[in-house]
């Protein structure tokens, strides 16, 4: 009798402990959701900023049509590229090449915008150029706590209990895609006067 009670209890434990870490997988998966809709609007405000800030620098430096044509071209590859399954990793890589394709035309924007004194003092450049700034920080930290939440979610389906609770309860769950450094971000920038 003892040992029928003994072994009641653990299996009793043993479903309570289940029970217990059962939800933590879809969580963590809506917190990956959750995190990724972070990403991809502050990727939308970049986008929605760029047009404002290439008219300004336009209105300005008018023989610089050729970093016009490469940050308009960029946007509109972005624009392109709908928002990618975070699950397939290749679709993700495919959104990173254009979004840093975007950043490094807003670069060369930007360093244009150096060469017109006259721009650089004007008021609705400089808001522009602050609040893209601002997208790009922003950007950086919503990267950032999805890399976390992807992190976490991946490591629950990786080891024991998440695994063993994934394949009875959550057949469907797979693991998320990541963003992943550029290639050469190792190195320092070379910085030339």
């Amino acid at each position: 009798m003892r040992i029928l009670l003994g072994l009641l209890a653990v299996v009793v434990l043993v479903g309570v402990w289940i029970f217990s870490q059962i939800n933590t997988i879809p969580k963590q998966d809506e917190a990956a959701n959750a995190a990724w809709s972070q990403v991809l609007n502050q990727y939308q405000r970049r986008a929605d900023l760029v047009p404002n800030l290439v008219a300004t620098v336009k209105g300005y430096a008018t023989h610089e049509e050729k970093v016009f044509t490469e940050v308009t071209n960029a946007r509109a590859r972005v624009g392109q590229i709908a928002a990618p399954d975070p699950t397939d990793p290749k679709a993700v890589e495919q959104y990173q090449a254009a979004q840093r394709e975007l950043g490094g035309a807003l670069s060369r924007l930007l360093v244009v915008s150096e060469n017109y004194p006259q721009l650089k003092a004007n008021e609705n450049f400089l808001t522009l150029q602050s609040q893209l700034e601002g997208t790009e920080n922003r950007i950086s930290v919503a990267r950032r706590d999805y890399i976390a939440a992807v992190q976490a979610y991946n490591t629950t389906l990786r080891t024991f209990p998440g695994r063993l609770i994934a394949s009875l309860f959550y057949s469907d769950a797979k693991a998320r895609a990541n963003f992943t450094a550029d290639a050469g971000a190792e190195k320092a920038p070379q910085v030339q006067f």
